[in-house]
Formats: C-alpha cells, structure tokens, sequence
C-alpha cells in the first residue's frame, strides 16, 4: 500500500464504493489523508449508566466546524453520552403504527441498565450479540418506562484496540450518497500509517519557533484527536502550512517581477479624444482606475493590478481605454475571458467602442475563430483575400485578441504582446508568466514581459484580498454610471408568488424582458431544487405561453448557446430561462427583472453577480428572490442581499454568515461547487486566521528574501513546484 494507492484497490473497497469516493475528489490514499473532517462529536467521556440524566438544552450550543466562528466542541444538547455496556438482549419486532422495523436492546454495567433501540436496522441483531461489550454513543431520552438510547452509535470493545466510531472526539466528513461516516473513518484510520510516508517539506525553523507538530502527526490529530488541545494544535499547523505555501508563491512572485522588464507604454493624447468621444460620462472612479492602469504601463517593471468593481461598474471601458493605448504603442493586448459567451460579448462590444480606429481585433475560443477584418496578401503578384478564421492569421495581424484560456493552451507565438487582461477567472503566476514570456517573440534585443491586469466584479472581502492577492496593486470601481437605478429586491414567499408572475407579465407588455435562473440542469428529487429544463416547460406551457421563452445552459453546444444569445439581445425572446451560465455571460440593457429560484443554492457573491445582470440601462430593474428552504441562516443571509450598501459589504457579511468554507465555491467556479486555485487549497484554513496569516506571510518574506530559489530549502520547493503543477493560480 503506498500514497499513489487507487482507493479501488485498498482493502474492502470495490469499484462502485471508490465511485462515490471520487465524487468527493478523492482517487488515491493521499487524497483521502488529506480528506479533512468539517466537525467532531465529543464522546470521549464514557458514563456509568447510574450517572445517566436528561440535561437542559443550552441556546446556542454549536457543533465544532471548521466554518465555526469560535473552536468549540460540543455534545449538540448535553444529552449525547457514551457508555461501555453488556448486552442482555436483543431483538427485532415489527411496529403496529408505522409497520417499521424496531431493533430493541437491553444493555447493562455494573451500575444499572437502559435499553437502546434502533429503527429499520434489522440486521443489527446479526452483528450484536447477547454477551458483546460494546460503546454505545447517542442522545438519552425519557419515556414511560425510564431512560433510553434512540440510533446510537455502536462499537465492539476490543482488548487493546483503539475506538473509531465511539468513546472519543469523532470525526464527522462531508459525505455523499450512500457513503457512510463509517465507512469513510474505517478507511482513514487503515491507511494512517501512511502518513509517515508524507515528507514534512516545513523547514525545521519554523516548526521550532511555532512549537508546531511534525506533519505525520497533525494529519494524525486532525482524524482522530486525542484530545481537545492536541486537535487545535494539529489544525493550527495545517492551517499554516496552507497559508505559508501562498505567501512563498506571492513573495516568489513579487521577487521575479521585480527582475524582470516589460515594455514601456507611454501614454498617448488620442486617448483624451477617445474618452471625449464616448457617448456616456465616465465616472470618477473609472477615471482614476483608467489613470492608475496608464500610469502603472508606463514602467518599465511588470504592471501586476487587480480591478474590482461593481457588477455593472464599467471595468470593460477602462481595460478598453488600457488596450487602446498598447495599440497606440505598437503593441498587442489579449483579453482573456472564463468562457465562450463572455468572450464574444467582449468581442462585439469592443469592437463597437473601437470602430473608429483602424484596429485589428481578433476573436479565439475553442469553437470559433474570426477577426473583425478581412485581410488581403500579395502573393506571386495576385491579391489573395485570406479566410479571417486561420488561426496564425489572427495572432499575426490583430492588435487585440480576445478569448478564452484556450490562448495560452494552443501552440500560439505572439509577436509583440505588451498586455494581458483575465476575466473573473485566472490569476497568472511564476509558472504561467514563463510559459507566456515562451509564447512571445523577442523585442528588440531583449525578451520582456507583457503587464498584467486582472479584472473581478465578484466582491472580495479585504481580508480575503489581504490573504491572497497581497502582490497585487489595487484598483477600485465604487460607483455605477448616473443614469442607473438601484435595483428593487424583493424576497419573494411562494403565497406572493401568483403576484411576481403578473408583474412580469406587465414589465414584458412594457417591452422589457426577464432573466429566471435556476440552480440545476435537470431535475433532482433528492436535492429538492428547481432545474432549468423544469422550469422551462411550466412556464413555456402554464404561466409564460402568451410570450416567448429561450432556455440555456452549460451542456448546449456552443453555436446554440449563441444563437440563444443573439435572440435574447435583439428581443426575439422575452423570457430567458438559465442556469448560473450567465453569471458572467449575457448582458441585456433591455433586462429588467432577475428571477432567481432557489437562491439557498447559491452565495450572497454570486446572488450579487446574477442580479447585476440586470439594472444595466436607465430602466427601472427588479430583483425576486424565491428559496425552496425556510432555514433561519438561510432567510438571514437573503435579507443580507437586501441591507447591504455596497458589494464589499455584502461580501465580508456572508464571510461573516457562512465561513469561508463555502463563501470559496461561490468566489470561483461559476455554478458549480468544484473549487479551483488557491481557494481551493484553502481545505481547512479561515479568512478570519489572522495570527496564523500574519506569521505565514512574515516567514514567506523572512525566506524568501534570504533565499529567494529555494536551494536551501529542497523540500519545500519541491512542494511549491508539486502544487503549482495541480492548480491554477487565482
């Protein structure tokens, strides 16, 4: 048995269990040790059962998670006890009300006795036997005839053998279907010894100056914790080890673009005319991050700057106004976009903007490749006219290219690239930067680096911003254009739901059109949550079928997710029915009214992001928000979406609702709960670490300024070369 194990073949383990595993990303035993639990159950204190009593519930009283504010462990109601007890009896009997199945017990110690009982688990009396020791784990309740043990957990008492399942701080692991908690623990604990086969890549001084656990045991501890304090120090060295290994990254980062050049974008007066040409007003805030970006071009040291900005702020103009200028410097721009429909929305857009300069602007995704010119060559003495879909054609002849990552993964060699703006999705480090500098031609005698913007409309909380992206210069979008309204939300109940239907209707007889979003493609019982190809035909065929109604999601291909597109924009459809696909994708000025089902789904970032993609036009716009659960955290959460100034409100309140846990999901992967990027690493470590996130980044520095490649320190560059091989920097 070794790390690189396939958990197929690991003892006790068939194809279909390893199936459900993978669902969970876990493929090989290493995957698993690093399978974090995301709370514990206290019962390592074993009663007698004399001592057995129904305790108060305490108000308040919360489980350890690591999405937790504070580190508590708890027995949920102070009624969940352990016990080592004897079975005298058990049996099944079947019950006359309900024709379930009832395992009854009577268990005993040398103090006395209580009876435990089980529903639907027959098999129960094939395991436990008249005789059997056994720790028996659960909440004790009161009836008629004394005390007793509704479902507990069970666990034989073995002679010198250590309890998994009871008698101990257990461990709880997110799950999926049909994957037990048991079976996931006796799986971990078989394959802990591997732990020692984990090199410890932390250099030995921090370890001693932190006072922290080898790795073979925190990843001990952090399974299967002795006790409370030897829990918190085996999390208190994984959190650290995932924060330290960002700050090496950042501080490597910001050592390698201090070394190297990048062409020097001098600022050209056309742009003045340019901006007084538009036939809008730019904000002031546009203005200054238009200046910081012109400014920043104009070294000769890399620009590394992060534009965030409202939904709707106007960050497409000022990166425009950016990649006008590169053209004006002889230079090419990429904009580099998460996906095919965003692309060719900048694609039309931009070449709107700049269609009274003779600028070649390409467009490069997976499925389409064009330019917005027909080129002509010479050629033996004949005018040949070339087909403007040839990819070499394009990177040869445009000065900006805009398109998915797909221009980094094709064997593309730029000719002069002075710039590169990312969309909402890549962050580019050490590694991409270098396969960049390959993919561009030499300039001059020198081989440069092209500047760097970054672009987010996802409200990022400071502390976040602090933790991750502490490389990077700042620019700040606060303020929408004038003529914008703030957009009405309104938390819709299912009794009011007749009442939004008919407002939609009246908006669409206005001439408006409407967005409803849905969580899910198709429809899953076991979720209980809408999907988009439900939702579509209710309200094609019940509510809607005066109007017309276009569906999309991610599985349409890519000529009829255009096509869907097109017709949306030129009010051929009047209700679009869609899946998170639009989060960063269609923008409709005509859209008045965002309909979002089952918003539960979904995080406050990402609620922000769907209704900004209405409000976008001087119409009066509308937000409905209608959730299928009547959680108290959840209608909390929601309400949020309604009080909050501003987007960075909204975001540190839902860090401060949720946890970072799961605010992660919603920051990255647009509809989807797979993370990606340093987020993604983040398994266990909270934005709101301060301490350790202050003494991982003051040791990043501390080493790499002393040693800025590492030779001193194989291991630990091993593991920077190994992480930044399986993840994509955000």
């Amino acid at each position: 048995m070794f790390l690189s194990t396939p958990i197929a073949q690991l003892t006790k383990i068939g194809k279909i269990t390893a199936n459900k595993f993978k669902k969970l990303g876990i493929e090989k035993a290493e995957d698993l040790l690093f399978y974090f639990p995301f709370r514990y159950d206290d019962f390592s204190q074993v009663s007698l059962i004399n001592n057995l009593q129904i305790y108060p519930i305490k108000k308040n009283e919360n489980l350890y998670s690591s999405h937790a504010q504070k580190n508590e462990i708890s027995n949920e109601i102070n009624s969940i006890v352990t016990i080592k007890a004897s079975i005298e009896l058990i049996s099944n009997k079947r019950s006359p009300i309900k024709k379930t199945i009832i395992t009854e017990g009577l268990v005993s110690d040398q103090t006395g006795k209580i009876k435990v009982i089980w529903f639907n688990q027959p098999f129960l009396t094939k395991i436990l036997k008249p005789g059997d020791k056994i720790y028996f784990s659960g909440k004790v309740e009161s009836d008629f005839y004394g005390l007793q043990m509704i479902n507990p957990s069970y666990e034989k008492a073995l002679w010198k053998k250590e309890t998994i399942h009871t008698g101990r701080l257990v461990p709880i692991y997110s799950a999926t279907e049909n994957l037990t908690q048991k079976q996931i623990r006796f799986l971990i604990k078989f394959i802990l010894p591997l732990t020692k086969e984990i090199q410890d890549w932390l250099p030995k001084e921090i370890k001693k100056d932190l006072d922290f656990f080898d790795l073979t045991e925190a990843l001990t501890q952090i399974h299967f914790p002795n006790d409370k304090k030897k829990l918190e120090k085996a999390k208190e060295r994984l959190k650290f080890d995932e924060l330290f290994l960002i700050q090496i990254q950042t501080q490597q980062l910001k050592k390698f673009l201090e070394k190297n050049k990048a062409p020097k974008i001098d600022f050209k007066e056309e742009i003045k005319n340019f901006v007084q040409s538009l036939p809008f007003k730019l904000t002031d805030a546009q203005k200054k991050a238009a200046w910081q970006i012109l400014k920043n071009l104009q070294k000769e040291q890399p620009m590394n700057r992060l534009l965030e900005g409202e939904v709707g702020s106007g960050k497409t103009i000022v990166a425009t106004i950016a990649m006008l200028n590169v053209f004006l410097n002889n230079y090419q721009s990429i904009l580099m976009v998460p996906t095919e429909i965003l692309a060719k929305q900048h694609f039309d857009n931009i070449c709107e903007l700049l269609k009274n300069f003779d600028i070649k602007i390409g467009l490069i995704t997976k499925n389409e490749k064009k330019m917005n010119y027909k080129l002509r060559i010479t050629n033996h003495n004949k005018n040949i006219k070339l087909k403007n879909h040839n990819l070499s054609l394009i990177i040869h002849n445009s000065n900006i290219i805009i398109g998915t990552h797909s221009l980094i993964q094709e064997k593309i060699k730029f000719k002069n690239l002075g710039l590169i703006i990312i969309d909402e999705q890549h962050r580019f480090g050490v590694e991409q930067r270098n396969k960049l500098k390959s993919q561009t031609n030499s300039l001059g005698n020198k081989q440069m680096f092209p500047h760097f913007l970054s672009m987010t409309a996802t409200p990022i909380p400071r502390s976040l911003a602090l933790a991750l992206y502490g490389d990077l210069d700042l620019s700040i979008i606060n303020e929408l254009p004038e003529q914008r309204k703030k957009i009405i939300t309104k938390i819709v109940d299912q009794q009011n739901r007749q009442l939004a239907y008919d407002f939609i209707k009246n908006e669409i007889k206005k001439g408006r059109q409407i967005f409803v979003l849905c969580p899910l493609i198709n429809e899953s019982d076991k979720l209980g949550v809408k999907s988009v190809t439900t939702e579509y035909e209710k309200l094609k065929k019940d509510i809607f079928f005066e109007f017309k109604i276009g569906l999309m999601h991610g599985r349409l291909k890519s000529k009829e997710k255009e096509k869907v597109r097109q017709n949306f924009l030129k009010n051929k459809i009047n209700i679009l029915v869609s899946t998170s696909v639009i989060e960063v994708g269609i923008d409709c000025p005509n859209a008045s009214v965002m309909m979002i089902e089952g918003a539960e789904r979904f995080g406050l970032a990402q609620l922000y992001q769907f209704r900004g993609r209405v409000g976008r036009s001087e119409h009066q716009s509308y937000c409905f928000v209608f959730s299928e659960t009547s959680s108290v955290k959840t209608k909390e959460r929601l309400q949020a979406l309604l009080t909050a100034k501003n987007s960075f409100e909204l975001a540190e309140k839902d860090l401060e609702i949720r946890g970072p846990g799961e605010l992660y999901s919603s920051i990255n992967k647009y509809g989807s709960t797979q993370q990606s990027g340093y987020l993604s690493f983040l398994k266990i470590a909270r934005l709101t670490d301060y301490s350790i996130i202050q003494n991982a980044k003051n040791w990043a520095i501390k080493i790499i300024n002393q040693d800025p490649e590492l030779e001193n320190y194989p291991k630990l560059k091993e593991k920077i070369k190994k992480i930044q091989r399986t993840i994509c920097l955000e």
